[in-house]
């Protein structure tokens, strides 16, 4: 049976997506008209005018006159919008700080406005609708709906409320949503994780829960700790839970274990949030990719990977974008952000409308001997050796082995199993294989005899929870880097016993 809510959510969701399709089907025109009000909005404030933005008339213009920047080089102009100063980025003070801590860096301060604060939670809405646009269902809007997210609570300093996305999110949950949100508010500000997920399990197990939302691994602790306490499938406890909502890392090497945690296949929706703007969410339930959101105060540009580090990188607007090139993602927002490298890299799936996977992070990739070996190539490796053997996955990283007691260097793959495979040697080579298929630098080092074949270490069971414990970043939006460049996470991971 249908409620008026549920019922009413139908036409509502039509309208959304044919408003969506309109700018889907006009992309550059949409990018120009996106990027000239930019422009003449922030001629009046001390960056506007410290880059002569009255004189920016074209992408060119722009280019000349706007380099690209890091957050380290725009840390002088955020500071002064942290002390409470007016239009020093954008027009008049943010309505918000978000506070980030980066999986390499230390805590960033990033303005939200008021121009741009409606776009994170329009685009979060509206990936809903496009999916209840699509499939029809809607019947989820009457039940119970949870975001595993960071606390609410937020403290305020010179006419500025700070805290971290997530929590800042959470006060905009619209009224006809907020008795289906859970966890409740008391529970929501929980600061300790593990503590907290143990409220949200006693306070769910007993409620409709029909969408799920969070980082995969957060979901799965959660998922992991109701079937320890009820001994049943997710499937089992939550018998109308059919949506699953999720980002900020690759849910393929969840999937199968997902998928035998709940007991049965459901509906996904991928978003790709950030502090710095929600840029992307999956239009399309067969689809591969994220539309990018073109109409939501973000001008995008776009450089080849593997130019990023020369003296003068091509920066590519929409219309100048291929299919299969990995690209640094460059944004310029109605927050104040300008030709600002957010740090991930993206590939488009499709021109025609604009959909992307994010198959990386700039930083994040492991180059020890010349490799250049990226994110999306090792998650696909691992994919395809999760698939052809009995192995289950709960989470992994790869860092470089430079100096091994004995033999050739090598990668070295930290990997928390749920189920070992069967032959930890065959798992490895399919492994290696693959990558060595995807990227010819790793293929000439290996077939030259510059490295040996990657090699396991199996981490210990919620090793990586524990890792996570240890360095203070439990919980959360915090993640961990699948690459690195160096043996830190290894280090830790060795030194505080968690290997097997």
């Amino acid at each position: 049976m249908f409620s008026l809510k549920a019922a009413l959510a139908k036409p509502f969701a039509k309208y959304v997506s044919k408003s969506i399709l309109k700018w889907a089907d006009n992309p550059v025109e949409t990018q120009e008209q996106v990027f000239q009000d930019l422009i003449s909005t922030a001629a009046i404030t001390q960056f506007g005018k410290d880059h002569n933005f009255k004189s920016i008339n074209t992408h060119a213009d722009f280019v000349k006159q706007v380099p690209i920047r890091d957050y380290e080089d725009l840390k002088l102009y955020i500071e002064r919008m942290v002390a409470g100063e007016k239009d020093i980025l954008w027009k008049g003070k943010p309505l918000y700080i978000a506070k980030t801590s980066g999986t390499t860096s230390g805590a960033k301060y990033i303005p939200i406005t008021k121009e741009s604060m409606p776009t994170h939670i329009d685009a979060a809405r509206n990936a809903i609708l496009m999916y209840i646009a699509e499939t029809g269902n809607s019947k989820f809007v009457d039940g119970k709906m949870i975001f595993l997210q960071g606390s609410p609570i937020l403290e305020k300093k010179n006419g500025i409320q700070f805290g971290r996305l997530s929590g800042i999110v959470a006060h905009f949950v619209p009224k006809y949503l907020q008795k289906n949100r859970m966890p409740s508010w008391e529970i929501n500000c929980i600061e300790d994780w593990e503590t907290k997920v143990n409220a949200i399990v006693d306070e769910t197990l007993p409620e409709n829960m029909t969408v799920i939302s969070g980082i995969p691994s957060w979901v799965q602790m959660y998922f992991e700790k109701i079937q320890e306490k009820t001994g049943k499938e997710i499937g089992e406890v939550f018998k109308n839970f059919d949506l699953f909502i999720f980002g900020g890392v690759n849910y393929e090497p969840y999937r199968a274990k997902f998928e035998k945690l709940i007991g049965r296949k459901i509906d996904s929706i991928e978003l790709y949030p950030a502090s710095e703007g929600f840029f992307a969410f999956q239009d399309k339930q067969n689809e591969t990719g994220m539309l990018l959101q073109l109409n939501s105060g973000i001008f995008y540009e776009f450089v080849k990977a593997d130019e990023f580090f020369t003296e003068k990188p091509n920066r590519l607007t929409i219309g100048e974008v291929e299919l299969g090139v990995n690209y640094v993602l460059i944004v310029s927002t109605t927050a104040g952000l300008w030709a600002y490298n957010v740090g991930d890299t993206v590939e488009f799936t499709s021109l025609k409308p604009y959909r992307i996977i994010v198959s990386g992070r700039i930083k994040h990739f492991i180059s020890a001997f010349g490799e250049h070996v990226i994110g999306k190539e090792v998650e696909q490796a691992l994919q395809e050796a999760v698939k052809q053997t009995d192995a289950e996955i709960t989470e992994f990283t790869v860092a470089p082995q430079i100096t091994p007691k004995q033999g050739l260097p090598y990668h070295e793959w930290f990997i928390e199993f749920e189920k070992s495979p069967t032959n930890i040697d065959v798992f490895s080579k399919i492994i290696d294989d693959s990558l060595q298929k995807q990227n010819s630098y790793y293929f000439d080092l290996i077939s030259g005899k510059v490295l040996q074949p990657l090699k396991i270490a199996e981490v210990k069971k919620h090793g990586f929870q524990e890792y996570m414990k240890k360095i203070g970043k439990l919980g959360g939006q915090n993640k961990i880097a699948r690459l690195s460049n160096d043996r830190k996470i290894a280090e830790v991971l060795e030194t505080q016993n968690l290997i097997k």
